[in-house]
């Protein structure tokens, strides 16, 4: 095995690395692609929620936008060091050079990236939301809440069964386990926005975390909201760079003095409160910029 390189990508101390990363074990799990590599240093620094962004398609294709995906979970030492897994669904060019990768393979890898999951500074009740493979950072975020006390909830819902991820692995991280499908082919038929309100009121919880599409993740907002609990949800936002240069990821969010800006997901999330994204502004997978919004286009301007 070769032994993986590390250089700061930012000044010491800024908690970001950049590494290369070689795949130790990949495995498919339903409609998606485990992949483990080892990392060193990465490991260390990351918390749950944080993502990395990795090359994609060898040396010959070093100018492609990177590819970024939350992190599944981290081993800070082991066998060969620390490792990072990530989860990946093979939609396009990118992600399908992923997939094909072997053991001994080497990924250019930066992180940890963006902002993490808050935690309760008391034990409280938590609902964790998955949607597909965007639960796949919830289960290290479930093991870190269940550290400081807090009873942990979990709900993974998919178009169909084989679109979830993780139903065996939410049964060791979580209290209890809800699983919902569109289609009924497996747990409850429907949303999980459909279960969640029961859920919030038997336990109490005080936060909702989620991780999935836009739309999910307004709907499980407008029930915490409704139920009283604070809702956390790492968005997924295309990203492209993932440090805060390309602009790709903007979108409308509402600070503390009530003033909505355009901020880069990759750099102020992708963590948000729920009730601060301005989810009036996403219509069919596209984000517009309100007219409220610090800078947004004047009618009748230049």
């Amino acid at each position: 095995m070769s032994e993986a390189s590390t250089r700061h990508t930012a000044s010491e101390g800024s908690g970001v690395v950049q590494v290369t990363g070689e795949l130790i074990a990949t495995r498919r799990v339903g409609a998606y692609h485990h992949l483990t590599f080892v990392a060193p240093g990465l490991a260390e620094l990351a918390r749950p929620g944080q993502f990395v962004a990795l090359a994609v398609g060898g040396d010959t294709s070093a100018n492609l936008l990177r590819r970024c995906f939350s992190i599944h979970k981290v081993s800070p030492s082991g066998t060969y060091g620390g490792t990072v897994d990530v989860v990946i669904s093979a939609v396009g060019a990118g992600t399908e050079w992923l997939s094909s990768l072997r053991a001994h393979d080497e990924v250019d890898i930066v992180g940890p990236l963006g902002r993490s999951f808050p935690l309760p500074t008391e034990p409280v009740a938590c609902v964790l939301v998955g949607g597909g493979y965007g639960s796949a950072p919830l289960f290290w975020l479930a093991e870190s809440l269940r550290e400081r006390g807090c009873h942990v909830e979990m709900v993974l819902g998919a178009a169909t069964e084989s679109r979830l991820f993780g139903v065996v692995e939410a049964r060791r991280h979580a209290d209890g386990v809800t699983v919902t499908t569109d289609d009924g082919t497996a747990g409850t038929k429907g949303w999980v926005s459909d279960v969640l309100p029961e859920l919030i009121r038997r336990t109490s919880a005080a936060v909702v975390y989620g991780c999935g599409p836009m739309g999910m993740l307004k709907s499980i907002t407008d029930v915490a909201t409704a139920e009283g609990a604070v809702a956390q949800v790492a968005v997924e936002e295309s990203m492209a760079c993932g440090v805060g240069v390309c602009m790709t990821c903007v979108m409308p969010v509402t600070g503390n003095d009530g003033v909505t800006r355009m901020v880069r997901s990759c750099v102020e999330g992708p963590v948000f409160r729920g009730d601060r994204v301005r989810w009036d502004a996403f219509s069919d997978g596209l984000c517009t910029v309100p007219a409220d919004a610090v800078g947004a286009p004047r009618a009748g301007g230049h």
